[in-house]
């Protein structure tokens, strides 16, 4: 590893040996320094969740996931839905095959169930007893048409990668499962058009397209489990947002089962289309509450012919902005991502994971910064990001940092930042807020939250039941993603964060839902982002597309 001096900047030699490092040092070294009730009446009591990094334990022990509905007692299930029958059960076997239903009294473990029923915080827990998993888009429209009749409530599901509640039920809920809805229809590499069922997994789509020299415009940490139909229902921003844009603009078609079990298809749409509503963007961020995405058809991206990764150190959050507005101007067109995390969110993902994956820098910092680069030019790339690192360690805004030298160390670097969400739970819990801020509030929303856990007495070593509130996340679209680690569960927490993070989050005039949606944890939240008319407008959406309320209900609006 080849450290730079400031003075070796000065000098202007910087170019010079980083070219040479590209060659003879593995790793090129960067160095200038050489929902909520009865909150006034809380006790503390507080329910322990276990965690073992990433593998989930089910077990009727005292570190089972609570219920939903016994963690919100005021949320009571609507009578208006019909409770499952034998009768019912009957009509699904008679167009199911026996892989494509999971029930409780067929024999099933009722733990097997869990891994529907949780959601992946272990926070929300439903009670469904019916897991169903069609194979086809005709099986999903019958379920949905007899469902609807019958008033059965349904819950669709795709990789239970949710994290506000979404994907699971509130009670006894039908869950839709998409597993094995997972076929590539088709792919023009002319065009760059992916056709694709809903419940291909997001990493098998992309890897699929990169044998086609494609990517899939979305990536994110849980793109080995999230389906496709699933990131579209969420509308998933990602790490790829700064340089491709949302979902709503790559789409270009959805499948869609409405709740009267009508197919409702624009999978054949072109990237020009103007002839009248665009309904496909209804369905992008619906979560579930108007239909079911059963296909997607999007336009993919040239896979990128060189890629860098830099992971840097800066003193405070103003220095984050400084390289951010740098890198815009002088890396330009070759920018896809720019992500920031703070210490205490590192020092979390460090007890996680430097085991097996050493921490790419020899000190701490306050705060760090990843770059990504990708072209079609790898000596055009490299001599942008050489100039402007150069310029950036000569600024001193840049005061350490790294460079990966090959697909192993680009994917480490990577993993510093895409598994802080689980290092941030593995200790015991974790209440997740995905916000979008103005960028020079961005990271203040951290500061106050944890000075208001300090004064609520919450935050602390053992027993205190907050390890700490960390912030990381997309500079490049103002999304901050606000991590409260807990040693376990409690209202007490919830009652102290909630709703004080929405009302910082609107007085900043930001949203609070970035990319996770609403779910059941916001629903109650939204006015603190959308006006009277928009959600007015938005349930009678709601009750024309869905008049029997059966499409994931208890969430959303």
């Amino acid at each position: 590893m080849l450290k730079l001096s400031r003075t070796a900047v000065k000098n202007c030699k910087l170019l010079s040996v980083f070219k040479r490092s590209l060659t003879c040092s593995p790793n090129v070294r960067l160095s200038s320094s050489l929902l909520v009730s009865n909150c006034n009446s809380i006790k503390k009591t507080f329910t322990p969740i276990n965690c073992a990094g990433s593998i989930r334990s089910y077990s009727n022990g005292p570190n089972a996931v609570k219920l939903t509905s016994e963690v919100y007692p005021n949320v009571h299930r609507n009578n208006h839905y019909k409770k499952l029958s034998s009768d019912d059960l009957e009509y699904f076997n008679s167009i199911l095959s026996k892989q494509e239903i999971m029930y409780t009294g067929t024999g099933n473990n009722l733990q097997e169930l869990d891994l529907y029923n949780e959601d992946w915080m272990k926070k929300y827990k439903g009670q469904s007893h019916l897991v169903l998993k069609p194979k086809s888009v005709e099986k999903i429209s019958l379920i949905l048409n007899y469902c609807n009749e019958e008033k059965l409530a349904v819950v669709p599901q795709g990789g239970n990668t949710d994290l506000v509640g979404a994907s699971v039920p509130v009670f006894d809920e039908i869950i839709l499962s998409l597993n094995n809805l997972n076929q590539i229809r088709e792919f023009d590499p002319v065009s760059g058009i992916l056709k694709c069922d809903a419940g291909v997994i997001l990493e098998n789509a992309d890897n699929y397209l990169r044998e086609h020299d494609h990517i899939f415009p979305l990536d994110l940490g849980a793109k080995g489990s999230c389906h496709v139909g699933g990131v579209c229902a969420t509308n998933a921003g990602g790490l790829r947002l700064l340089r491709y844009g949302s979902l709503h603009g790559s789409v270009l078609g959805l499948e869609v089962v409405m709740p009267n079990g009508d197919i409702v298809s624009s999978m054949h749409s072109l990237r020009k289309d103007n002839t009248g509503y665009d309904l496909k963007q209804l369905f992008i961020g619906a979560e579930g509450t108007l239909g079911i995405i059963t296909g997607v058809s999007i336009l993919t991206q040239p896979k990128p012919q060189a890629i860098n990764v830099s992971f840097l150190a800066v003193q405070n959050y103003e220095a984050v902005q400084k390289v951010f507005v740098k890198a815009k101007k002088e890396l330009a067109e070759i920018l896809s991502a720019f992500e920031f995390m703070d210490q205490r969110s590192i020092q979390l993902t460090k007890k996680h994971i430097e085991k097996d994956t050493p921490f790419p820098l020899e000190e701490e910092y306050p705060f760090y910064i990843l770059i990504e680069t990708s072209g079609s030019n790898k000596a055009h790339d490299d001599a942008k990001l050489e100039t402007f690192l150069e310029s950036a360690m000569e600024s001193e805004i840049v005061i350490d940092g790294t460079i990966a030298q090959d697909e192993t160390e680009l994917q480490n670097l990577w993993k510093w930042r895409e598994m802080i969400p689980e290092s941030s739970q593995c200790q015991g819990g974790v209440y997740k807020y995905d916000v979008s801020l103005p960028l020079k509030d961005l990271y203040s929303l951290v500061e106050v939250v944890n000075k208001k856990l300090v004064e609520a007495d919450l935050l602390g070593s053992a027993p205190k039941p907050v390890i700490a509130a960390v912030g990381y996340g997309h500079v490049g679209d103002g999304n901050l993603h606000l991590n409260v680690a807990t040693r376990l569960y409690s209202k007490e927490i919830e009652c102290t964060l909630e709703p004080f993070v929405y009302e910082y989050v609107s007085s900043k005039h930001g949203s609070i839902s970035a990319e996770h949606g609403l779910g059941f944890q916001k629903k109650n939240y939204i006015s603190y982002t959308k006006s009277e008319p928009e959600i007015k407008m938005m349930k009678d959406l709601k009750k024309h597309y869905d008049s029997n309320g059966i499409m994931n209900p208890y969430k959303f609006i």
